[in-house]
C-alpha cells in the first residue's frame, strides 16, 4: 500500500491541532496596578483607556487589577480649594491655559467613553476617605468591586463635580454600586485603613512614582500618564506575550 496519499492529511491534523490547542490556550494573566487620585482627571482619561484595551485583548489577556492609592493633594483642609486658584498657584497657569487644557482633557475622555462636567470640577478636595473605601472595596469587597468603586468615584468627581470630602456623598456612591454602606460609615467614622493607605501611598512614593496615572505591569513595566487605548494595547500584549 502506497503510504504517499496519507502525509497532507498528516500535516493538516498537525495544523489542525495546532489551532485547537491555540484557540483554546488560557489568557495570559498580568498583574495591573492601577495607582491614581480621583481628583486627577487624567486618571480619568487613563482608566478608560485601559479598559478599551483590555477590552481589545478579551482571550489574550486576563487582567488581575488593583487600584493604589496616590493623593495630589494630600493637606488639602476641609472644604476644599477653589480649582482655578489651586491651579494657578500649584503651576502657574492662567484661567485660559485651564479652560485649553479642561478642553483637551474633555476630549480625550470622549475617545474612551468618560464625560467630563462642561464647568470642571469646581473645586479641589482632599481624597484621603475615598482612598480608604478604595482599600476596603478591594480588600473586602466582592470581585470587581474595588473597579466599579473607582469608576463611579471618578464619575462623581470628574463628571458631577460632587464634593467628594462629603461623607454623604461616599456613601450614596457606596451604595450605587451595591456595597455595604453601613459598614463604609463605620469606615469613615473611624480610622480604619488610614495606617494601611499611607503605607502603600509611601511605598509608592518610594519606588519613584511621582505623578499620576501610573499604571505598573507584573511589578516591573511601568506605563506613565493618560496614554491612548491603543499604547495600552500594545504594551500589554508584548508583555502577555513575553516581547517586553
Amino acid at each position: 500500500m502506497e503510504s504517499g496519499p496519507c502525509i497532507p492529511i498528516f500535516q493538516y491534523l498537525r495544523q489542525y491541532l495546532v489551532f485547537i490547542q491555540k484557540s483554546f490556550a488560557m489568557a495570559a494573566t498580568l498583574k495591573i496596578d492601577f495607582v491614581s487620585d480621583i481628583a486627577c482627571p487624567w486618571c480619568a482619561v487613563g482608566l478608560g483607556a485601559l479598559e478599551q484595551a483590555l477590552g481589545q485583548l478579551k482571550g489574550e489577556v486576563q487582567a488581575n487589577l488593583h487600584f493604589q492609592p496616590f493623593e495630589l493633594n494630600p493637606h488639602m483642609g476641609p472644604g476644599g480649594q477653589d480649582l482655578g486658584e489651586h491651579l494657578t498657584e500649584k503651576y502657574g497657569s492662567t484661567p485660559e491655559q485651564q479652560a485649553q487644557i479642561r478642553a483637551n482633557i474633555s476630549a480625550r475622555g470622549e475617545e474612551v467613553g468618560f464625560k467630563f462636567n462642561p464647568g470642571g470640577r469646581g473645586r479641589v478636595y482632599n481624597t484621603f476617605n475615598a482612598h480608604r473605601l478604595l482599600h476596603w472595596a478591594g480588600a473586602k469587597g466582592p470581585e470587581g468591586s474595588q473597579h466599579a468603586l473607582k469608576r463611579a468615584l471618578l464619575e462623581a468627581y470628574q463628571g458631577r463635580a460632587e464634593v467628594v470630602e462629603s461623607d454623604d456623598v461616599l456613601l450614596a456612591v457606596v451604595a450605587s454600586v451595591g456595597l455595604d454602606v453601613a459598614e463604609a460609615q463605620s469606615i469613615l467614622s473611624s480610622d480604619t485603613y488610614a495606617q494601611e493607605v499611607r503605607e502603600i501611598e509611601r511605598f509608592y512614593q518610594q519606588a519613584g512614582i511621582h505623578s499620576v496615572p501610573a499604571v505598573i505591569i507584573n511589578d516591573k513595566h511601568l506605563i506613565s500618564g493618560g496614554q491612548p487605548a491603543a499604547v495600552f494595547e500594545q504594551a500589554l500584549r508584548r508583555i502577555a506575550s513575553g516581547e517586553a
